[in-house]
C-alpha cells in the first residue's frame, strides 16, 4: 500500500513538471496576438521560431537517447524545469527576434531533449503493460489541469494589468516562477533511480558502456521506428491546431476577449478531455493502444474532409469554435496514448529512456517544418478561406498516412507476440 501511494505521489510530482515546462515555449497557445502585437512577430516569424525549437529537439534527441538512461531523474528533471524558468526571465524582457530564436532554441534543449524523455521514461516504469494507456492517459489529462490553471491565472494576470506590453512580461515571469517551483519540488521528492551497471551476464561494466549498448540495441529495433513514424502523423495533425486560432479570428470574426481563452481551452483544457477517454478506450476497450490510434485516426480522416467541405463563411461563430474542438479532442486522445505502443512492442525496460528518446526524436520532428509551413501557406494566401483549407488537407493527409502505418504495426505485433508465444519459457 505505501509502495503505491509513493508511486501515486511520484506521478503528481512528474504531472505538475508536465504541466509547467512547456507553457513559455508554448506562449503562443494563450498569447498568440499579443505576441504579434508587443513582441512584433509574424505567423511566419512565430512558426520560424517554433521551427528552430524543433531543429534543437530533434538534434538534441539523438544526445537524449544516451543520457536519458546515464543519469537519475532526479537530477535531470530538476536541472531541465529550472533551466526553462530561467529563459522564460530572459523572453520577459522582449529580446530581439535572433533572440526570440535563440531562447526558443534553449526551451527546446531544457524541455524536449533532456526532461521529456526521462518523463516519459518515469511513467512508463510506474506500471505494467495494462496499465500503460491509462498512466499516459492521466499525465496527458494532469498536465491539461495544470496548463489550463497555470495559463489561466496567467490570462488574468495579463487582463488585469490591462491587457498591455507590462501585462505579457508579467504573465510570462509568472510561467517563469511556476516552472522554477516544479523544478525544487521535483529536486526535494522524486527519488533516484538505480542505474544498471552490470551486462546481460552480470559481470561489472561501467555506467557508459550499459548506457551505449542499450543506445545500439534500442537503434537496432525496427518496431520502435514504426512507433516512431506513426507518433510522427499524429503530430503533424496536432500542429495543425494552433491554426484554428487565428481561422476562427480571420474567417468568423472571433472576438480578441474570445481568442486567449479559446486558445487555452484548444491547447489545455481539451487534454483533459482527451487523455483520459483516450486511455481508457486503448487499455479497456480495444485493450491495445496501437489499435486505438488506428480507430481514431480514422475518425480524425473523416472529420476533417467534412470540416474541409462545410460553408464556413456562413456558419456561427460558436458552431465553428464547437467543430474545431470536438477535432482537438480526437487529436488529444491520440497525444494522450501514442507513446503506449512502446510497451506494446516488448521494449526492454533498461532501454526505455534509449527507446522514448528515439520515439520523441522522430516523433516530433514535424516541429522542424509544420509550423513554419501552415504559417506561410496562411500568410500566402493573405489569411483568406483557401488558405486554411490548404493545411486543413495537409492535417487529413497526414492522419491517413497514420492509418496506414498503425496498420503495419498492428501485423509487427502479432507477429511478435506470436513470436514470443513459441520460445520456451
Amino acid at each position: 500500500m505505501a509502495g503505491k501511494s509513493i508511486r501515486w505521489f511520484t506521478f503528481i510530482i512528474l504531472i505538475f513538471g508536465g504541466g509547467s515546462i512547456f507553457k513559455l515555449s508554448s506562449l503562443k497557445d494563450a498569447f498568440y496576438i499579443p505576441m504579434q502585437n508587443f513582441m512584433h512577430l509574424s505567423n511566419t516569424q512565430i512558426g520560424l521560431a517554433l521551427s528552430v525549437y524543433g531543429v534543437v529537439q530533434v538534434i538534441g534527441n539523438f544526445a537524449s537517447i544516451y543520457i536519458s538512461d546515464r543519469f537519475s531523474k532526479r537530477i535531470l528533471i530538476p536541472f531541465a524545469l529550472c533551466g526553462v524558468g530561467a529563459v522564460g526571465i530572459y523572453i520577459s524582457t522582449f529580446p530581439s527576434y535572433y533572440g526570440i530564436l535563440v531562447a526558443w532554441g534553449l526551451l527546446a534543449l531544457f524541455g524536449e531533449v533532456v526532461y521529456w524523455p526521462v518523463l516519459l521514461k518515469a511513467v512508463r516504469l510506474l506500471g505494467d503493460s495494462s496499465q500503460q494507456g491509462r498512466l499516459f492517459g492521466f499525465l496527458e489529462a494532469g498536465r491539461g489541469v495544470v496548463d489550463t490553471i497555470v495559463a489561466f491565472g496567467a490570462l488574468g494576470i495579463f487582463i488585469l494589468i490591462g491587457s498591455n506590453a507590462p501585462g505579457l512580461k508579467v504573465a510570462i515571469l509568472f510561467y517563469s516562477g511556476i516552472t522554477i517551483l516544479a523544478g525544487i519540488l521535483a529536486y526535494f521528492f522524486l527519488e533516484d533511480d538505480r542505474i544498471k551497471d552490470t551486462d546481460s551476464k552480470g559481470n561489472k561494466v561501467s555506467r557508459n558502456k550499459v548506457a551505449w549498448e542499450g543506445v545500439k540495441l534500442a537503434i537496432k529495433t525496427p518496431s520502435i521506428w514504426v512507433v516512431s513514424m506513426c507518433i510522427f502523423t499524429i503530430y503533424s495533425v496536432y500542429c495543425g491546431l494552433t491554426y484554428f486560432i487565428p481561422f476562427l479570428r480571420d474567417i468568423y470574426g472571433m472576438p480578441i476577449a474570445l481568442v486567449g481563452a479559446y486558445g487555452i481551452i484548444n491547447q489545455y483544457a481539451l487534454k483533459m478531455v482527451g487523455g483520459p477517454i483516450g486511455g481508457y478506450l486503448a487499455d479497456k476497450k480495444t485493450h491495445s493502444a496501437t489499435k486505438y490510434l488506428r480507430y481514431a485516426l480514422i475518425v480524425a480522416v473523416v472529420m476533417m474532409v467534412i470540416f474541409i467541405l462545410l460553408p464556413h463563411k456562413t456558419l456561427n461563430i460558436y458552431f465553428g469554435m464547437c467543430l474545431t474542438l470536438a477535432f482537438g479532442a480526437v487529436v488529444f486522445s491520440m497525444r494522450a496514448t501514442f507513446f503506449a505502443p512502446v510497451d506494446e512492442i516488448k521494449v526492454p525496460r533498461e532501454i526505455s529512456g534509449a527507446a522514448m528518446s528515439i520515439a520523441a526524436l522522430v516523433g516530433y520532428s514535424p516541429q522542424l517544418f509544420c509550423f513554419a509551413l501552415y504559417g506561410f501557406i496562411i500568410d500566402h494566401y493573405h489569411k483568406d478561406l483557401f488558405g486554411y483549407r490548404v493545411v486543413f488537407s495537409l492535417m487529413a493527409l497526414f492522419a491517413l498516412c497514420g492509418v496506414v502505418i498503425t496498420s503495419l504495426l498492428l501485423i509487427m505485433i502479432k507477429r511478435n507476440n506470436a513470436r514470443l508465444a513459441t520460445q520456451p519459457v
